[in-house]
Formats: C-alpha cells, sequence, structure tokens
C-alpha cells in the first residue's frame, strides 16, 4: 500500500514553501491533488499522485540547499509578488532548483535570509517556540537614553502584547545618530521597528547580521553562499534547546560602546 503523507510536508519537503505558508495555500484553495482542490489536512502520495499549487505541478526535489543570503534593501521575501515589486527569488536564481526563505526580512531591511528546500529545517528553525537568536545593526536617530535602552532589553507593550526580553548594546555613537545592537529571541513581523516607533525614535537603517551561529560576515550584498555542514548542525542543535531560557540570562548586562563579540565568520560557496 502506498504511503501517504500530509499536503503541507509534501509541499514543504518538495521546496514549495515552508509548512506553515503551504497550510495558507492549500486555505485559499491554491493546491489540487489529481485536479481536484485540495483541503486542510489532505494527504497524498508523491509518488503517484499529480499534486499541483496554482496550475502547475510540483516536480520532487532530489538535492537539498541551505543557503545564506544578503537581501539588499528593497527586495520583498517572496518567491513572487503581485504588485510586480523585486523578490528574493531573483538572487538565487542560479541555484536552479526552488528555494525558499526561512523567516522574513522586511522591504526596507537587509542582511542575512536563511533560503532552502527542506521544509523540515525550515520548520525547525522558523518555528516561534525555537527562540533562536538574531542579531540586528540598528542606527537610530535622535539619541538614545539610557531608559529607552532599558525598555528595549525588558520588554515593550506593541498591540496589546509585551515584547520578549532583548539584549541590545550601543556600538557608535554619531552627533543625532546611534548605532546599536540588538539581539532578539523571538519573530514578531517588524518588531524592532515598532519597538523603537513607542520610543519615539526613528530606525534610519536595518541590517541582521547573524542568525543563531550564522554569521553575515563579508558577503556581498545581492550574494549568497551555501552553508557548511557545522553552521547546519549547530543551526539545528540551537533550536532543539529549551525555548524558556531563564529571564536573568536573557536581560544580562550587555554593555556599551567597546569591542564587538562574537565568532568569526568562515564562509562556504558564494555566488555573486
Amino acid at each position: 500500500m502506498a504511503e501517504k503523507s500530509r499536503l503541507q510536508k509534501i509541499l514543504a519537503a518538495n521546496g514549495v514553501s515552508s509548512r506553515r505558508k503551504a497550510e495558507e495555500m492549500i486555505a485559499a484553495g491554491r493546491v489540487t491533488v489529481n485536479g481536484r482542490k485540495a483541503g486542510l489536512g489532505d494527504s497524498a502520495d508523491p509518488d503517484r499522485d499529480v499534486i499541483a499549487v496554482d496550475g502547475q505541478r510540483i516536480v520532487r526535489s532530489t538535492q537539498k540547499y541551505y543557503l545564506a543570503l544578503h537581501k539588499p534593501r528593497g527586495f520583498v521575501t517572496t518567491m513572487n509578488d503581485e504588485r510586480d515589486r523585486k523578490c528574493v527569488a531573483q538572487l538565487v536564481e542560479g541555484i536552479g532548483d526552488r528555494v525558499y526563505p526561512v523567516g522574513r526580512l522586511d522591504k526596507d531591511s537587509e542582511g542575512l535570509l536563511l533560503m532552502t528546500n527542506d521544509g523540515d529545517f525550515a520548520n525547525m528553525i522558523s518555528h516561534p517556540r525555537q527562540h533562536i537568536a538574531k542579531t540586528y545593526r540598528v542606527t537610530v536617530r535622535p539619541g538614545i537614553s539610557e531608559e529607552q535602552l532599558n525598555r528595549i532589553s525588558t520588554g515593550i507593550l506593541i498591540e496589546g502584547k509585551m515584547t520578549a526580553p532583548a539584549k541590545v548594546r550601543v556600538l557608535e555613537q554619531q552627533g543625532e545618530r546611534v548605532v546599536l545592537e540588538i539581539v532578539l529571541y523571538e519573530g514578531r513581523n517588524r518588531e524592532i521597528r515598532k519597538m523603537c516607533e513607542a520610543l519615539g525614535l526613528e530606525v534610519a537603517r536595518l541590517k541582521r547580521t547573524a542568525i543563531g551561529p550564522v554569521r553575515l560576515g563579508m558577503l556581498k550584498q545581492g550574494a549568497y553562499r551555501e552553508l557548511s555542514k557545522e553552521e547546519i548542525r549547530s543551526l539545528l542543535a540551537e533550536s532543539q534547546k529549551k525555548g524558556n531560557e531563564t529571564k536573568n540570562d536573557r536581560t544580562s548586562s550587555y554593555g556599551r560602546p567597546g569591542k564587538r563579540t562574537g565568532a568569526s565568520f568562515r564562509g562556504g560557496k558564494r555566488r555573486n
């Protein structure tokens, strides 16, 4: 008897999207099995059934890709866009297979974005319960006070919900501009921009520099590289840690202007 799997798992395993995005596609009626519209909870046999998204049959992926992309500003973190805006998919066309973003980075932000066609990997890394640290370099205007720094580190009420404690430190101060390093442990949409807005700060530039142990390093804008086996192992190991770290660990003193910390960056294959 043929072995069937949930449709969202099949779509994710074949590089169509993450499992959560696949569920949205199914719910929107975009997925068919043998010509019939599929529903949430449906299963199929990827070896025997004809599974299509928006009328296009999916092709089973045989090779898994794990990429680090330096997303420039002005690109949306989608595979296609109804408004014909530039998409990150255009930056990885050289792969020759469909890969999709792990998580998101808004249009006006830049920096490290992971992409893959491995649905299980994407689910483990991006699921909210994993609390993988994401590091950002944020330039704000005007200056920032000690009270504002403390509020970022302890949590800010946004849309009726407190943000999780974050780490923050000042890297540079240049007149009316301050460069911060902020480390988040949750994945709320546009969280840093909303926190800064609540504090009366203008975000002039926002760049993600690390996701867990993976660092952006000197990767050029618009370029990508393959993750090393050690980076993949480290990401998966971090994703398996308990998300309920102690508050003291997350809100411990993170310093003031001074030497930056962090392991040196060692890249794999690059594509310009």
